[in-house]
């Protein structure tokens, strides 16, 4: 994950374009990102807000569609700009808006929910059929000078939260509904699969939740620097060999000291999510962030015989962690 702030002085004017356009990052085609022009729509809503924008994070899922114009089944068939991690201040609102104003330092939650289907209305608007997220073929994304959105999904962020802080809210709340999908606890021992950014996040996550004990494994020794750092309490080298999981399971085991409790697989790989199903303690839980493979073939009969139970995520709900630091 690479975190972008907005420019100033005098590259800021380059990019903000003659006459005062709004500037964006497109994709227009594989390994092809162009700064252009982006028109948003001439009068205000109601409900809605303009922002500028200071702050972007860079996704994985935003280097799927520069280099493959694609991710996971999402295709991206016409230029498309970038972006959804993001923070920046609100510059309009609309007549109706009253929970934000002018001034106000802002999280985007970047996903727009139908609120009407069954799904919004048993909660799990995240699923909504119909939904709406920065930087998803066809919506365009966030990576610009300015954009438009609801107020609703804009989060007030305090004094002690800068707006960089504020554009990681976004990958912070899948580490938290991780863990909440998860039921981590104090007295949840966690294994984390994958010590990426949205590993790392959710390393942080599981500790705030409680967990007394987190073991973190990447097959790159440089990340899990980067874990034992932000305080996992071990980390493990994996390889990328089918062949190793049986010896890369009891490294795992051994590095918890004692049953794990929970395993939330942050790349979502075949090999990631055998591992994860084998190194859980029987009655455990293993959880599925990561989105690596489309399909695989896992030992599911002897999970379930051991009664260990599979839960995933997609998407985070309502940007749990602004809510956090606004106290919402």
């Amino acid at each position: 994950m690479v975190l972008l702030k907005q420019p100033e002085g005098n590259e800021a004017s380059v990019l903000n374009g003659s006459g005062g356009q709004n500037m964006a990052a497109w994709v227009c085609g594989k390994n092809d990102l162009k700064v252009q022009p982006y028109n948003l729509p001439p009068v205000l809503g109601d409900h809605e807000v303009k922002v500028g924008i200071k702050a972007v994070g860079i996704c994985g899922s935003d280097v799927h569609y520069y280099r493959h114009l694609q991710c996971g089944d999402f295709i991206v068939k016409e230029p498309m700009v970038i972006g959804h991690e993001c923070a920046g201040t609100i510059e309009e609102v609309g007549k109706a808006v009253k929970n934000v104003a002018v001034g106000d330092r802002v999280a985007l939650e970047p996903g727009i929910a139908c609120n009407k289907c069954k799904l919004c209305k048993q909660g799990f608007y995240n699923l909504c059929p119909d939904m709406e997220f920065f930087a998803t073929p066809p919506v365009h994304g966030s990576l610009a000078n300015h954009v438009i959105h609801p107020a609703d999904m804009c989060f007030k962020l305090p004094e002690n939260v800068s707006l960089e802080e504020g554009a990681m809210c976004e990958p912070l709340s899948v580490g938290v509904h991780a863990c909440q999908r998860a039921t981590v606890g104090p007295t949840t021992k966690v294994l984390i699969l994958g010590a990426g950014p949205i590993g790392l996040v959710t390393l942080l996550a599981a500790h705030a939740f409680g967990s007394p004990t987190v073991v973190i494994a990447d097959i790159s020794p440089e990340r899990l620097k980067v874990a034992k750092e932000l305080g996992a309490n071990a980390t493990v080298v994996l390889s990328t060999s089918d062949n190793e999981v049986e010896s890369e399971v009891l490294a795992l085991q051994k590095a918890m000291g004692a049953d794990i409790d929970v395993t939330i697989d942050c790349v979502g790989f075949t090999k990631s999510m055998k591992t994860a199903l084998k190194a859980t303690r029987a009655g455990g839980r293993v959880c599925l962030v990561g989105m690596g493979h489309n399909e695989m073939t896992l030992p599911l009969t002897p999970a379930a015989a051991r009664l260990v139970s599979q839960t995933s995520l997609f998407d985070s709900k309502r940007l749990f962690t602004a809510r956090l630091f606004c106290g919402a």
